[in-house]
Order: C-alpha cells, then structure tokens, then sequence
C-alpha cells in the first residue's frame, strides 16, 4: 500500500495511520518515524496505535523518497479538498517569508511558491539559486592551514611527523603551511549540501541544475557538520554573499538523519513551530505600521521569581507596546481555534500577570479565526471581599480573520490591533475588502 505514493499532504493535528484512512503510511516507514521519534520524542509527532498524530508543528519530514508535508490550518474547510491545501500551502510559504526564512540574493524568486509542492522543494530551489548566485559572482578564496607530505619544503616542517612519515622517503617534507585557494570550510559545506540534495532531491526539474552545479563546482574534502561548525563562521566583506547559502545549508543539513541500517529510509525534517511563526508574524506586521505605536518589543524579559538558591524566573511575554508608558499594552498570541470556547484558564492568569508586571493599560490574546472579531472580558475583583464583584481590569480576545493575500492580511492585523488599542470598532474583512477594491 503506497509504494508509489510519493507525496502525502495532511494539515497540524491530524493522523497518518498504517491501517485506514485515504493517506496511509507503510510498515517500513512507520518503524523509521518511531525509530526517529526515539525514547526522548521529537515535537513534530506523537505515536499512536498503528501511526503518528502531528503536533502545532508545520513544514516537511521526507521519509526515504516519500515527502510528508503538513499545513497550518485554521478554518473548517475540507481537508481532501486540493484548493484547500494548495491554498494553506502559500499561506505557510507567505508567512515564512515575511518573517525572513526565505531571504535570498538571487532575483526571480516570486514564482517559486507556484512552481514548488512543498516547503522542502521550496527550500532546495532556494539553496540552488543561492549558490548559482554565489558562481556568477565568482567562488571567494580564502587562507586556509594545511598540512601533509609535499616534494618541496613550504611552511615550516612538522618534525615528529615528518621522521614516522619519511624515513624511507627522502625526497618529502611533512609540512604546515597557509594555502590560499578555494578549498576552505564554506565551500566543504556547500559542496555537502549539494551531495545530499542530489542523493535526497525528489523533484526532477531540480536535477539538472544539481548535477550542474556539482560539475562546475570545485570538489571539497569531507567536513564533518555539527552546529559548532557553523558557529565558527565569520563573515567578512567578500562573504557576507555566502549567509544565506549557508543558513539553508545548516538547515538541511543538521536536520537530516540518515538510516544507519539499510539506507533507504534517511529522514529530513523541516519543520517550524506554529505559534512561534504566528508570534513573528504578528510582530512584524505590528512593526511594519508603527503609526500608532511609540515602540514595540518581541520576547521582552522581566524578572518574576528568585528562590533563595538557584536561577531567577522570568516571565518574556510575546509582544509589548508602549513599554514603560501610560497607554502600555501586551499581547499575547496563540496560534490555536477558540471554536467559540473560553481561552485556557492558565492563558487568562498569565495576561493578568502581565498586567500587572508591565503596568499595562490593557491586555489581549490574539488569535488566528475565520473572521474578525474582539471580546473584552473583565477579570474578578481580588481586592475586595465580594467574590462576585467584577473589576476594571480586562483582559481581550482578538481573532484575526485568514486572509490568503499576505499584505491585505497583514493590513488586517494591523488595523485590528490598532482599532482595539483605541477603543474602536472592529474592521470587518468584508469592509477591508471593499477598501482594498
């Protein structure tokens, strides 16, 4: 069952099952997602009988030659429907690139949504595209230490192998010395993500610019690729260029796992977590029309809690407006459907703790939603005795309305949050839309 299935799209929280269900997973690559997944987990899934459930987490694991991809979703639209899913996919692919993941030199990229199938394609062409950049503008060289036997004496000779090395070769010296070429670690780790592609790479548009690429490309030695790799790379004048290849490189890289036993069910994963994606988002959106805002801060830190002995606790709401002012707002965003229930009681505490903390104004959760919609709720009072009274101290709901244009959507936010601020009505979808017209 599946052998040539090649691609499997489901959306965040639903199941891939071995036994039912129209998108079923194999034995084989339901043994290679739990040999992943491991005794300590990973995020993206968890096991259940006969498969796996997804978590909030969205993007690509590629199992062998299968690419498993999983949407965001927010709506209660068809899940089989194709539209559906080409439709969230470009809603993934849009966020991703206004919070900066695809952040590339090379020109022509505003086709590249339409033309790939999924996130990891989308990520592959970018990566090509980067280093077909990088060819154009020419190959930087670089100083780089070496050492080893040469027939002639360069650098300065390392004796203790030199004498094991040479006894019977008199005509080598075992040497240490400065190469300035272009076989240097960028290039080895470049060259490494090329060779993976090429071995991985299920898209057969891709292949000829690959094998291009790794014709043309200068053959490198071996490196072995941990993060303290890339941790150590300095960028200069000349290789400010290589960034971007390079954090697309890191990325594909350190998330592929080979299978040590056959070979043939090596897993990538790419995958990015929903509500940090939907906090970036909001925060960028906020921050591109400060029209209204006198400053704006993502992940802002406070101390909460110290303990006699031991770490301090801190609390880093997700975004704080105004911090330090009299209009001081904080927002929290949770990228999850309300479906007409109640925030989580533990949502609600934090806010107030927030508000209190940060002297904020006024507080809100925000939402993803089929529409746009606010509802104020004001918390109890804990001052005075009577248990039924209520306060002025309110905490907000803010759902935002999807919008499959990643501007209009943006604009959507924006005026939202700013409407709310300001103790005005809610801007509809249907009357930004009428605007936009």
């Amino acid at each position: 069952m599946n052998k040539g299935k090649k691609h499997i799209t489901v959306f965040e929280h639903e199941s891939l099952r071995t036994d039912r269900g129209e998108q079923r997973l194999t034995d084989e690559q339901l043994k290679t997602l739990q040999l992943f997944y491991g005794e300590i987990g990973v995020p993206y899934y968890s096991l259940i009988h006969h498969g796996v459930r997804f978590n909030e987490f969205v993007g690509v694991i590629q199992v062998g030659k299968t690419v498993i991809e999983v949407l965001p979703k927010a709506d209660r639209a068809n899940s089989s429907d194709e539209e559906v899913k080409k439709s969230w996919r470009n809603v993934l692919i849009s966020m991703l690139h206004v919070v900066g993941m695809f952040d590339i030199h090379a020109s022509s990229n505003s086709n590249l949504s339409l033309r790939s199938n999924s996130i990891l394609e989308l990520y592959f062409e970018l990566f090509i595209k980067e280093v077909e950049y990088l060819f154009h503008r020419g190959l930087v060289k670089k100083y780089r230490k070496t050492e080893g036997n040469k027939t002639a004496l360069k650098g300065s000779i390392q004796f203790a192998k030199h004498i094991s090395q040479n006894l019977v070769h008199q005509e080598r010296f075992y040497v240490r010395h400065s190469a300035y070429n272009k076989e240097h670690d960028l290039h080895a780790i470049l060259y490494k993500a090329l060779k993976l592609l090429s071995y991985i790479n299920t898209n057969v548009q891709l292949n000829s610019r690959l094998g291009a690429l790794l014709l043309d490309f200068p053959e490198m030695y071996d490196i072995k690729i941990t993060e303290s790799v890339f941790d150590k790379i300095v960028f200069d004048r000349k290789t400010e260029l290589y960034r971007n290849a390079l954090e697309i490189a890191k990325l594909i890289l350190l998330n592929y796992h080979p299978d040590l036993n056959r070979g043939a069910n090596n897993v990538l994963a790419l995958m990015f977590d929903m509500n940090v994606l939907w906090e970036k988002f909001v925060y960028v959106s906020l921050r591109k029309d400060k029209a209204n805002i006198t400053s704006i801060a993502a992940q802002n830190v406070k101390n909460f809690w110290k303990p006699i002995s031991g770490y301090t606790s801190k609390m880093k709401p997700d975004i704080v407006l105004n911090k330090g002012k009299e209009d001081c707002v904080v927002l929290d965003t949770k990228w999850k459907s309300l479906n007409g229930y109640n925030p989580a009681s533990e949502d609600l505490r934090q806010m107030f703790v927030y508000m209190k903390y940060y002297g904020a104004k006024k507080v809100a959760l925000v939402y993803p939603g089929t529409e746009n919609r606010n509802q104020s709720g004001q918390y109890y009072d804990h001052i005075s005795n009577d248990s039924k009274g209520l306060s002025n101290e309110e905490c907000s709901v803010i759902s935002i309305g999807v919008v499959k244009d990643v501007k209009v959507w943006q604009k959507t936010i924006c005026e939202n949050i700013n409407a709310w601020k300001e103790n005005k009505n809610v801007i509809h979808q249907r009357d930004l839309n009428a605007a936009e017209k």
